[in-house]
């Protein structure tokens, strides 16, 4: 990043520089914003029509950011912490002048968001740049990445299989080197399922952390927003940025601003670390386990312990989640039902006709399960878990044999992710490779899971994985 750069003739160098990287450049001089932002509109639309990541591209827009941080730069005022980094949104997050997708058919016939959402904002105000909104599954209601209006995003790493979801795009967007850094949502592992497939580092924050102001909803009792990206630091970078009470979200915590970017470095060592066993033993392939394996070893843990109850806290996660995404598209599946993707209306009409009495239980359940989880975090500091049960599968793939068993493709891709998201803890996936079974050039992603409010050990963990060559997350060669 030294040198200058010629859009688009460097934009393939882009591909792997980290946002932190372009900061450094922009706010040195060595290379200006406006560069930048040509390489990689450039890099998008010489790479995108492979992978189907974006559904929007906010070109003027970008250029129009990046021209005011050269000229603040030049007229010698500070910039912020992420000057000139692009960055790209799923596109459920309010985008001013357009209409927030959610990934449906019938959700562009809305009227054209009047601002941005909370976070978009928080982002540019240190600097950032918006290049545009991803591809997602209908209304986040998806494991696999495959939009039936907008296309399936594709896996750099493998054109033939799946991304993941139902933040698809957004880790089709970081893999591909189209961005250093997304942001996506996760209701049951929709950040950390496209991570693990996509080879990404990817957060989800404590439940109530960062805000959900202007962005369209699934289920309000376990959304989360969180970043997609290639470094850890990224991800603690943006991170830091997105913080902050916000009045759009009624049920954001009011957290104090807690920085992680300077905690990092701290390393893993001497923190109590462990291996969940029981259901995250089973139900995955090999190569699942052999990552987790590989990381513990890169640790030193050896202890185990068994997460009480995982399975039930995903069935009734799947529960809340059918009832309550059911309850706020009612009215679009009275009026146009044939208007959605079939596998997501089905669903939806099944949570229509869900019982109020089983979702009251789920979630008195609920706080039992996190109660029990708080014992386990008063001897071990992080856990370790699988992300997803295999690598990605093939696009159109239904089902796939776990266990000894065959299951559906869609609903299982979150086994092991739904009883973490399910009471709102902070997880790393961190991407690894493992020479393990089928395609091991793919990657898959371990969970780093950690107490409420302590994103700062999850991504030490994270970090001291990256440095020691454990936990890498490379562009694909596109």
């Amino acid at each position: 990043m030294n040198a200058p750069i010629d859009a688009p003739a460097d934009a393939a160098r882009l591909a792997t520089a980290t946002a932190a990287e372009i900061a450094t450049a922009v706010a040195s001089g060595a290379v200006t914003a406006r560069a930048v932002i040509e390489a990689t509109l450039a890099r998008i639309a010489a790479v995108d029509p492979k992978v189907n990541a974006f559904t929007d591209v906010t070109a003027e827009r970008a250029r129009a950011s990046a021209d005011r941080i050269d000229a603040r730069r030049a007229a010698g005022a500070p910039l912020g912490p992420l000057a000139g980094a692009p960055f790209a949104v799923k596109n459920l997050f309010d985008v001013k002048g357009l209409p927030t997708r959610a990934g449906s058919k019938i959700n562009r016939d809305l009227p054209p968001a009047a601002c941005d959402a909370s976070l978009i904002e928080k982002l540019e105000a240190a600097d950032a740049v918006l290049v545009g909104a991803l591809n997602m599954g209908e209304y986040a209601y998806d494991f696999t990445g495959e939009n039936v209006h907008d296309g399936a995003s594709r896996n750099p790493h493998d054109l033939t299989r799946m991304t993941g979801g139902s933040s698809g795009g957004s880790g089709a967007a970081v893999a591909a080197g189209l961005v250093p850094i997304a942001l996506g949502s996760d209701t049951n592992g929709s950040i950390r399922v496209p991570s693990s497939l996509c080879g990404t580092f990817g957060l989800k924050p404590t439940y109530g952390r960062l805000s959900r102001g202007g962005s369209f909803p699934f289920v309000t009792a376990l959304d989360h927003l969180g970043p997609l990206g290639r470094s850890v630091a990224d991800l603690a970078a943006f991170y830091d940025a997105m913080q902050g009470e916000d009045a759009r979200d009624p049920g954001q915590s009011p957290r104090p601003f807690e920085p992680v970017s300077g905690l990092i470095g701290q390393g893993a060592d001497g923190l109590r670390v462990a291996v969940a066993g029981g259901w995250f033993r089973s139900r995955g392939l090999p190569e699942a386990f052999a990552a987790v394996d590989l990381v513990a070893a890169s640790l030193g843990v050896s202890a185990v312990v068994d997460i009480p109850d995982a399975a039930r806290a995903r069935a009734s996660a799947f529960i809340i989640t059918a009832a309550e995404g059911a309850s706020l598209h009612a009215r679009r599946l009275a009026a146009r039902a044939e208007d959605f993707d079939p596998a997501v209306r089905d669903r939806l009409f099944a949570g229509l006709a869900i019982p109020a009495s089983w979702v009251d239980a789920a979630q008195r359940f609920r706080r039992h399960f996190r109660e029990e989880m708080l014992k386990l975090f008063e001897k071990h500091d992080v856990l370790l878990a699988p992300a997803t049960p295999c690598r990605a599968p093939k696009l159109g793939q239904k089902t796939f044999v776990l266990d000894g068993e065959e299951m559906l493709v869609r609903p299982n891709m979150g086994l092991f992710t739904q009883p973490i998201s399910f009471i709102g803890l902070p997880v790393v996936a961190v991407p690894v490779r493992v020479d393990v079974g089928d395609a091991p050039e793919l990657p898959l992603a371990v969970q780093v899971i950690a107490p409420p409010w302590r994103e700062d050990l999850a991504l030490r963990v994270a970090a001291a994985l990256e440095r020691a060559g454990v936990a890498v997350a490379p562009v694909a060669g596109l």
